[in-house]
C-alpha cells in the first residue's frame, strides 16, 4: 500500500480549508493529512489509509454517490472523511490542491468544463457512473407554455424572475452565459441566485399557490418527480448536450489507493437505480439516516455494480 502522501498547503489551499465543514465522520481531522509520509506504516485511521470526500450538500446527487462510496470504500478498510462545500469552485480548487481526495459525482464534460480546463491537470478522471445527465429549466404542469423560447415576451407571467440555485454553479453560468442571451431574455427577467433549496422552497411555494414560476433545474433530481412540473423544450440548445456524471480524484489518487479506484471504476447505474438511490438517500430516509438508506439500497439492488463489497474486509 502507498503510504498517504504529505500536502504543502499552498495560500489557495489553506483558504480552501478554512471554507470546509467537517461532517462529523470518527472525530477526524478536517484537513487531508492524517498519516507521516515517512513514518513506513499506513495512514491513521483505517488500515488502508484515509480518503477525503469533498461533496455539496444541497446537491443531492454528490450526496447519494458520497454515502454510497462512504460505505464502499470504508468496506474495503479505508477511512472516509465527509467534507461539506458550498460551491464546485472549492471542490476543484480542494482536488487540484490535494486537500479533498475525491469529488462523487462532477459534471465535467459540459457544465464544470471551465473547472476542467483550469485545474484538470491535476485531477484524475475515475470513472463515470451515469450517462445522461442534462440541465434543464422546469415549470410548473399548469403554466401554459412547453419551451424556453416562449419566455421571451412573457416576463410579467414570472414576475420577471429565472429563480435559480447557487451563483457558482455550472447551471447558473450556463443560464446567464448561454440561455438568456440565445433566448433574448436580458433586461426581461433577473436570474435570482442563492441556494438548491431557496430554489426548492420557491418553487413549492408557487406550487401550493397556484402561480407561475420558471426554475433552474437538472436531471437526474429527485424534485423532477416529486414536484408537478414539466421541463421546458430548449429548441436552441442552450443548455448544452446530455452529459456523464464523473468521479474524480486529486492526481495520483489511483496509485495511492489502488482498491478504492478499482472499486470506483465499475460503479455504473442506470436510471432505476440511480433514481432509487437518491430517492432513499434524500426522501425516504432523509437527513441523519444515510447509513440506512445506503443499506436499504445494496439490498434492493445486489447487482448494481460489479465491484460492490458486501462486507467489511
Amino acid at each position: 500500500m502507498m503510504l498517504r502522501r504529505n500536502r504543502t498547503m499552498t495560500l489557495a489551499g489553506a483558504a480552501l480549508a478554512t471554507s470546509l465543514t467537517l461532517a462529523a465522520c470518527g472525530g477526524g481531522d478536517s484537513g487531508g493529512d492524517t498519516g507521516d509520509g515517512d513514518s513506513g506504516e499506513p495512514a491513521a485511521g483505517g488500515a488502508e489509509g484515509t480518503i477525503t470526500m469533498g461533496f455539496i450538500p444541497s446537491w443531492t446527487d454528490g450526496l447519494s454517490t458520497a454515502y454510497l462510496l462512504e460505505d464502499q470504500l470504508t468496506k474495503l478498510g479505508y477511512e472516509v472523511e465527509m467534507e461539506e462545500l458550498t460551491e464546485a469552485a472549492l471542490l476543484y480548487t480542494g482536488l487540484a490542491e490535494g486537500d479533498v481526495d475525491m469529488y462523487p459525482s462532477a459534471w465535467p464534460e459540459v457544465t464544470h468544463a471551465q473547472y476542467m480546463e483550469e485545474y484538470g491537470d491535476r485531477i484524475e478522471d475515475l470513472g463515470a457512473y451515469y450517462d445522461n445527465a442534462k440541465l434543464t429549466f422546469a415549470v410548473p404542469t399548469y403554466t401554459e407554455i412547453e419551451s424556453i423560447s416562449e419566455l421571451t415576451g412573457n416576463a410579467d407571467m414570472f414576475n420577471g424572475q429565472i429563480i435559480g440555485i447557487e451563483p457558482g454553479a455550472g447551471l447558473t453560468a450556463a443560464t446567464q452565459d448561454s440561455v438568456m442571451p440565445t433566448y433574448e431574455l436580458e433586461g426581461d427577467y433577473e436570474l435570482v441566485t442563492s441556494s438548491t433549496s431557496a430554489m426548492l422552497t420557491e418553487l413549492e411555494s408557487a406550487i401550493d399557490a397556484e402561480e407561475d414560476i420558471v426554475v433552474t433545474l437538472w436531471q437526474p433530481f429527485w424534485a423532477n418527480s416529486a414536484f408537478d412540473i414539466k421541463t421546458l423544450e430548449d429548441p436552441e440548445g442552450a443548455l448544452g448536450e446530455a452529459e456523464a456524471l464523473h468521479f474524480l480524484g486529486t492526481q495520483g489518487f489511483a496509485e495511492e489507493f489502488p482498491e478504492a479506484a478499482e472499486l470506483i471504476a465499475g460503479i455504473q447505474l442506470d436510471d432505476e437505480e440511480y433514481g432509487a438511490l437518491e430517492d432513499m438517500v434524500v426522501n425516504e430516509y432523509g437527513e441523519g439516516q444515510e447509513t440506512e438508506a445506503i443499506d436499504a439500497f445494496l439490498e434492493e439492488y445486489p447487482d448494481a455494480f460489479d465491484t460492490m463489497v458486501t462486507e467489511e474486509g
